[in-house]
């Protein structure tokens, strides 16, 4: 701070400039050969500067880009004289005239034409920025974070806040075309436990109290269907206290949608067209329908319950080829196999590192085939047998020049083999790594036939695969009590290109349906009602059938604008720690206003 002041006072003889009447004519990264000979007022940021004596170019920017200006000391000396005042990030506006550039310059969208300015009015002074502001930075995250605001100006982050708006626009005029209401649900609701912890909201009128601010707007989108509103969304900001990661934040945005009376069919072709026309925002043609995939055939297959589809590389279930090895090589459970195109080139170190992968992602353990023209080569031989080898390669679909990779894993509780899930994951980190993963291709499926429960290790019981209101295919309603694990739910995924977009489901509508599942993950009747007690009674009051989905915005943005973290397409994102890095939140409060909410702070380490 006492080197910012320091810069301020050392720049306080300029005698800054009154904004006045002025008016922008244009944005400055918009101005094209179109423009050729007109008088325009441009206002921004100093971007670049460049003194050839005579002539002082700078480079103006603002949200649509830059342009140059040129200041020449014969034609307008004041214009010059203070242009050589000006310092990275001053503030400034530029009455000039567009004209040719005798070099364009291919590298900006205004690299035709040129401002010969006639007049600057220099409005504010900057202080040195911590780092250079161009889409080409070095500076940490960290620093990138706590200077949001410096960063937010560079192009890439504008651009994709720019995408952001303009994708949400066309998905509001997508929903309404289609027939549906946006309706804002409650930021204040009660706790009601959706598989993350609740972020937590003291009551002053009501001493001891709290709201909690809603995972998702669940419970009130089903509560609009009960009361006829057919057709719901809404671009909603939701909360979860969980561990963070690159494709997660505690507060995020969602497309959340609803409908009455629809079958599966129904909400993917809403969603369908809603997708196909947010991405004709980047001039994507996306093909509708979307392919469609069991969760259990993405499993066999793909070894991912997110597949990305770009690519082949599918797996195959080897297991009964290597048998006859199982007690030498010591393996449990399965053995799954996929073929790495051009991989047979990787040298014995490469292996070496790959086999040290492998184990991170859960192998017990890795075994590989060569595939040469000459030959097929493998260790596995003198165990196997060549001709096991062979099939083996065979059955991972393995040409020349091909490396074939094949992985166990131990089993997981409850008799989950989880070596296809090993595969999978060996899968992703040899595409990437051989580079065969296409860019510009959107490869959308929807994943069905999900089961209703998964065995949680940390809580020693099943529990939702989703939330408790996912509908229950009704053959299998009878399994509920005794085979939890063999009952399937209504709910579907949306997966573009590895991610998952969302999930959704036709819903639980009746309430004797809703008590069973609820006692069957463990909640006595006296607990769903204190938890659920309204939602309860609405549903015995003529709930129609109904479903739907929520789609995280964050990641859609994320995908289109071929960013890796959800933090390159959010404006003010938290870092991995859920902490505000530039708004220093959270923090503490004064004792004060703990007193008001009748609160008293104990740390867990304190006595």
């Amino acid at each position: 701070m006492a080197k910012i002041a320091k810069e301020l006072k050392e720049r306080s003889f300029l005698l800054l400039d009154s904004l006045g009447n002025l008016k922008r004519t244009h944005y400055a990264g918009a101005l094209r050969a179109a423009h050729e000979g007109q008088s325009v007022v441009l206002m921004g940021w100093v971007a670049g500067r460049r003194d050839l004596g005579n002539l002082i170019f700078v480079d103006l920017r603002d949200r649509e880009g830059i342009a140059q200006i040129v200041f020449n000391k014969e034609a307008h000396p004041t214009a010059h004289w203070k242009a050589e005042q000006l310092r990275s990030e001053y503030v400034v506006a530029v009455e000039g005239r567009v004209m040719r550039r005798g070099k364009p310059n291919p590298e900006l969208a205004s690299g035709e034409v040129e401002v010969v300015a006639s007049a600057l009015h220099i409005l504010n002074t900057s202080a040195t920025p911590p780092f250079v502001i161009e889409d080409e930075i070095s500076a940490s995250e960290e620093t990138r974070l706590r200077y949001r605001y410096l960063d937010l100006r560079r192009p890439q982050l504008q651009n994709n806040l720019a995408l952001r708006h303009k994708v949400i626009l066309e998905i509001r005029r997508a929903m309404d075309e289609l027939g549906f209401y946006e309706v804002e649900t409650p930021m204040l609701t009660r706790a009601t436990p959706e598989g993350a912890r609740d972020y937590l909201v003291p009551s002053r009128v009501h001493p001891g109290q709290f709201y909690a601010l809603p995972q998702s707007p669940q419970i009130f989108k089903q509560i609009l269907m009960i009361s006829g509103l057919d057709r719901y969304f809404q671009i909603a900001r939701c909360f979860r206290d969980e561990d963070l990661r690159a494709d997660r934040q505690p507060d995020f945005t969602q497309l959340d949608v609803e409908m009455s009376f629809p079958t599966q069919d129904d909400v993917f072709g809403v969603i369908e067209q809603v997708m196909q026309r947010a991405w004709r925002v980047i001039g994507a043609d996306v093909k509708i329908p979307f392919r469609r995939m069991l969760h259990q055939d993405a499993i066999r297959r793909y070894g991912s319950d997110k597949p990305d589809l770009r690519f082949g590389m599918e797996l195959a279930d080897v297991t009964p080829l290597f048998e006859a090895g199982r007690e030498t090589l010591k393996f449990e459970g399965s053995v799954f196999a996929l073929a790495a195109p051009g991989g047979a080139s990787l040298s014995r170190k490469q292996l070496d590192e790959l086999a040290e992968k492998a184990k991170s992602f859960g192998a017990r353990a890795m075994y590989t085939i060569k595939v040469a023209p000459e030959g097929i080569t493998s260790g596995l031989a003198k165990t196997l047998g060549e001709e096991a080898v062979k099939k083996i390669a065979e059955a991972a679909g393995a040409k020349a020049g091909d490396l074939v990779v094949a992985v166990a894993a131990q089993k997981q509780i409850k008799g989950t083999d989880n070596a296809a899930l090993v595969a999978g994951q060996m899968r992703l980190h040899l595409a990437e790594k051989l580079r065969v993963i296409p860019s510009g291709q959107w490869d959308f499926v929807w994943l069905t036939g999900f089961p209703l429960f998964e065995w949680s290790t940390t809580e020693d019981r099943w529990v939702p695969a989703q939330h408790p209101f996912t509908g229950i295919i009704e053959e299998d309603l009878e399994k509920l009590e005794t085979a939890p694990w063999e009952v399937r739910s209504k709910g579907y995924d949306l997966v573009l290109n590895g991610v998952e977009l969302g999930s959704g489901s036709v819903r639980i509508h009746r309430a004797d349906v809703q008590a069973r599942l609820f006692r069957a993950i463990g909640l006595s009747d006296e607990q769903a009602r204190s938890r659920f007690g309204f939602f309860l009674d609405a549903l015995t009051y003529g709930t129609p059938p109904h479903g739907g989905i929520a789609l995280g915005l964050d990641r859609t943005v994320m995908l289109m604008a071929g960013e890796k973290s959800l933090r390159e397409v959010i404006a003010f994102p938290k870092t991995t720690a859920a902490q505000d890095l530039m708004a220093d939140a959270p923090n503490t409060v004064p004792q004060e206003q703990l007193d008001e909410l009748s609160i008293q702070v104990r740390l867990k380490n304190e006595e």
